[in-house]
Formats: structure tokens, sequence, C-alpha cells
């Protein structure tokens, strides 16, 4: 792809997309939902990490798996699991700026809340920039990358995926954005990073031709489109 001038609306993942990897934000709620795993489950440590990853590999995200697997109540896991400090989400100007001189609409897709990504958002210096906040609970709790989270989201926006993009950190969540149209963007994280929680899978780099662009500088990479 050589342009992105046709574009009218964009959609962004939120974490680890809109805030680096390296701030670590996630790593808080990742160790939130082992814990929660292991109370549900009864494993110990390792066990209930091992099943917690399985579950975000297979069903999209640890939550969804839990319900399938548990018959756990949604609202209770998010609540408890995004009860972290935000502080380590530093204010991006820059990336405010780029994204407020986008022509068109913008959204977030998230497999997390609206609470988590106002609360992010907020950080970041501006709560009130995008259209919409597309959330799990919006998604009736069938997360990205199945094909209903899409689906859904473009019909209640009215968007056309083909003048859309779509940026999110991890790869499997850009194979349907491309199936249907959507040009797509993997943020990474930093070539030298690495995180004792993090599995390889979550901070690869993909060559497949569903991701069109990669960049570990969103801003960089709004302000310099064509």
């Amino acid at each position: 792809m050589t342009s992105l001038s046709h574009i009218t609306d964009w959609v962004f993942d939120l974490d680890n997309t809109l805030y680096p990897r390296e701030c670590n934000l996630f790593a808080q709620i990742d160790r939130l939902i082992t814990s929660y795993v292991m109370d549900v489950t009864r494993l110990e440590f390792e066990e209930a990490r091992l099943l917690q990853k399985t579950y975000y590999r297979d069903f999209g995200t640890t939550l969804n798996g839990l319900m399938h697997r548990h018959e756990i109540d949604p609202d209770h896991f998010l609540n408890t699991v995004h009860a972290i400090d935000y502080s380590p989400v530093a204010a991006h100007p820059d990336l405010m700026a780029a994204i407020r001189a986008l022509p068109g609409r913008k959204f977030i897709l998230t497999n997390g809340d609206t609470g988590h990504a106002r609360s992010v958002l907020g950080r970041l210096g501006d709560a009130n920039l995008f259209e919409n906040v597309y959330d799990i609970r919006s998604m009736t709790f069938v997360p990205k990358p199945h094909r209903q989270a899409y689906e859904g989201f473009f019909k209640h926006h009215d968007i056309d995926p083909q003048r859309a993009i779509m940026f999110d950190d991890l790869e499997k969540n850009l194979v349907v954005p491309h199936e249907m149209g959507m040009a797509t963007v993997q943020v990474v994280a930093g070539e030298d990073f690495t995180h004792d929680q993090v599995e390889p899978w979550e901070i690869g780099r993909s060559t497949g031709p569903h991701v069109h662009y990669v960049t570990s500088d969103l801003a960089g990479f709004l302000r310099n489109l064509d």
C-alpha cells in the first residue's frame, strides 16, 4: 500500500497500541488476571498462568475463555483486573495532536472496557479525542480477533471497511480487518523489548499479507502519512 489518502475512519486498539508496551501498564492487568484465574480454578501460579495464556491465545481474551469454561461474571472480572495504577502512562501530546489532525472519524476498538480506556486516555492527554470507545461490552463479550466483533463495530458506526484503517499491537487482530478490506498497521514494541510476563507471540512482528505497515512509533507514523 502506498497511500492512505482514502481513509475516512481511523480505528485504534488501546492497550500496548496508544501507549508503549515498554511502560508495562498491561503487566499490572496481566498479574491480576493470573490471580483471578488462580481464584477461579484453584490452580497454583504456574498452572494458572499457562491456562491464562492458553485462553488468551485461543479465545481472544482470557475473559472469553473463563466465560466459556467457568461461567464467570464478566463485570466482576473487568472491575477486578482494571483496579490498577495508571501513573506509568505518560502524557503524549505529540500523539494526541497527530490523531486529532487525522481527516475523518477516530474510534477505539478494545477488548478492555470503556472505564479503562477513559483512564488511559486521560493520562495520554485527551479523554474526549475519540468519537466512541467500542469496548468488550459493546462486543457482547465476543472479542477481537473474532469476526463478529468487527462486524458489530462496523454496523454500529456505519463504517465502510474499504475506507478504514486498523491499528493494533497483536498481528492476529489484523487478520479479519485485512480480509474485510481495511488497511492495517501493527504497532510494535522496540526491538530490544523483553518481559517475563509476555509470550513471544504477543510481541511478534508479522510479515504476513494481513499486516500492511509495522511501526514502533505511532505518533511518527501518523505525522508522516501521505
